[in-house]
């Protein structure tokens, strides 16, 4: 028996789950090869292994002639008869061949080759088991860290990798830690294998945590209907409810925070927005930013964004650490969202109305006329001389809605309808940096830490 190589059979099915058989056939394929290269004499050569017992034999087909040509694949009549003394020529005999002579030229070409074809299994065995599991929350221990962070998860028969992208840069690990994440995907590598590949910055990690806490989640009762993520800072996620006696929110949050705070407590204290979907655009940007209240909020379907105007003090909490949470927000509701203060807001439109009163544009010079404005404030602001929309752009909020009695809120949207009306171009290079010293001009609020 041959005990190097049963030794080798039970390591592998037990701590791998490649069947011994698998095994044999890819050490009885190494070897042929290298029993070809490294043997003189031999041409139709088979070798094959015990998988019970791991003895090894190797036979070689000639055919019995009186005169060897070809010693490749044929056998004198005496050298056969030392054999089988019942042999003739003409006759196909099986020559036994010393497994031993193969050398060590022939060892380490089967080594190559075994290592190649157990990578292979072994990858096939990785796909039959986690192929099917992407997605799911599974746990392992840190077995090495290499270069760059990237860690090396010991999951029991395989290793997974937690590439340094796929988790904050907040979280520390050492050898040992037991770690929990996302399968994220089982991907072929370069070496012929499988791996399996793990996240924690993945938003389905989130949504996964959630469906083991909330039965709710499970039951159907109530859905995430969005979420958005940047791993180690911050999620926001909409819900909704099937039944409107079901509270979505509530539901995920738990009783006094119990549910969310499990959560928050694997993610190493990430902060989470839970708050009710809406189809409503306007809506789902208020519930995503509560409770702050927005003073202006404009949509640009052209270029793919919003802007909102909110109070200098609301501006931190709405832009969020770094600008983490009006990014999250953007990609939530699918528009680039601009953020201003209500003071800088002011300025650059002031500035922006400003360019357009000095513009050629000859249209401003025009009978002043607007579809859906009150015809008494028209009245009001036709008695007051502002008969055409430079003549407005010319004066200031708080003397236009003096002169012709009407609120500096219907001034700002009647200034709102002459931009949107008459904007003839973008700004210069030029212009731009006026309107940001012009903003700027105003001390900034440092952002919420």
């Amino acid at each position: 028996m041959n005990k190097d190589l049963v030794a080798i059979f039970d390591y592998l099915e037990k701590e791998k789950g490649i069947n011994r058989t698998i095994t044999a056939k890819a050490i009885e394929e190494s070897l042929t090869i290298a029993a070809r290269k490294s043997i003189h004499d031999v041409g139709n050569l088979n070798v094959t292994v015990d998988a019970v017992t791991g003895e090894i034999s190797a036979i070689s087909e000639k055919e019995i002639v009186e005169n060897v040509e070809y010693p490749d694949e044929e056998i004198g009549l005496e050298a056969a008869q030392e054999l089988d003394p019942d042999c003739h020529i003409g006759q196909w005999i099986d020559v036994e061949i010393d497994t031993t002579s193969l050398g060590r030229i022939a060892a380490q070409t089967a080594r190559q080759v075994i290592t190649q074809k157990l990578r292979g299994a072994e990858r096939d065995v990785i796909y039959e088991e986690y192929r099917h599991r992407t997605g799911e929350i599974i746990s392992g221990t840190v077995k090495r860290i290499t270069k760059g962070r990237s860690l090396i998860i010991d999951l029991g028969k395989v290793e997974a990798i937690l590439p340094d992208r796929y988790y904050s840069k907040m979280e520390r690990y050492h050898l040992g830690d037991r770690v929990v994440a996302l399968l994220y995907e089982v991907r072929d590598n370069e070496n012929g294998g499988a791996d399996v590949v793990l996240s924690r910055n993945a938003p389905e990690m989130v949504v996964e945590l959630f469906n083991q806490e909330v039965p709710e989640l499970a039951e159907g009762l109530i859905s995430i209907v969005s979420i958005v993520r940047e791993g180690g800072y911050r999620t926001k996620m909409a819900v909704s409810s099937s039944d409107p006696k079901v509270d979505p929110v509530g539901a995920c949050v738990g009783v006094r925070g119990t549910r969310v705070k499990n959560i928050i407590r694997e993610l190493n204290n990430e902060k989470i927005d839970v708050f009710p979907f809406s189809d409503d655009l306007y809506m789902l940007l208020k519930n995503a930013l509560a409770p702050v209240n927005f003073k202006k909020v404009e949509v640009d379907e052209d270029t793919g964004t919003v802007t909102i105007v909110v109070d200098d003090e609301d501006y931190p909490a709405v832009l969020g650490r770094k600008g983490i949470n009006a990014r999250l927000t953007g990609s939530l509701i699918g528009y680039e969202l601009k953020v201003f203060k209500s003071s800088e807001f002011g300025k650059q439109r002031r500035f922006e109305l400003g360019q357009l009163a000095r513009s050629e544009n000859p249209q401003l010079d025009e009978p002043l006329a607007f579809e859906g404005i009150n015809q008494l404030i028209m009245d009001g602001l036709l008695q007051a001389g502002y008969d055409t929309p430079r003549k407005l752009l010319q004066a200031d909020v708080e003397t236009v809605a003096n002169e012709a009695g009407i609120t500096p809120e219907m001034v700002d949207n009647i200034y709102e309808e002459i931009r949107a009306s008459y904007r003839w171009d973008v700004p210069t290079e030029q212009e731009e940096k006026e309107v940001s010293q012009v903003a700027q001009e105003e001390p900034s609020v440092t952002e919420e830490e």
